[in-house]
């Protein structure tokens, strides 16, 4: 009785080790989401496209224009001058331009500019750290 009672419990043992085996690859081989992308960034919803500025105003000079859905990686925001009832302008991440959230669609928090000067901002360590 006792060898029968033995023999049992190994098959039950390598039962369990391989019920255990397989349930971990099974755990294993679910895929995993794709986690949020880490940059904010935006698509242009104006069917026209949208003028890039030199500052966070229609006045200022135009440096560019971005095709209706294109993608924009974007900086940082501001507010400044109000186009159609928006005030937000937010920074391309790539050039030193602005463009107005009333036609951009962004994903992500784009944080706020700390300070916004004349000049283009350098591509530097001290820079990006003063990026909100």
């Amino acid at each position: 009785m006792f060898s029968t009672f033995a023999i049992r419990s190994r098959k039950v043992s390598a039962g369990v080790i391989a019920a255990a085996a397989l349930g971990g690859s099974l755990f294993a081989a679910a895929p995993v989401q794709a986690a949020p992308p880490t940059r904010p960034y935006g698509t242009v919803v104006a069917t026209t496209g949208i003028v890039e500025r030199a500052f966070p105003t229609t006045d200022s000079s135009v440096r560019g224009i971005l095709k209706h859905h294109g993608q924009a990686a974007l900086r940082c925001k501001v507010r400044a001058q109000d186009v159609g009832g928006n005030p937000i302008w937010y920074m391309l991440r790539d050039r030193a331009t602005w463009v107005s959230a009333k036609y951009i669609e962004s994903t992500g928090d784009v944080p706020v500019c700390k300070a916004v000067t004349g000049k283009a901002p350098e591509a530097t360590p001290a820079t990006r750290a003063a990026v909100g």
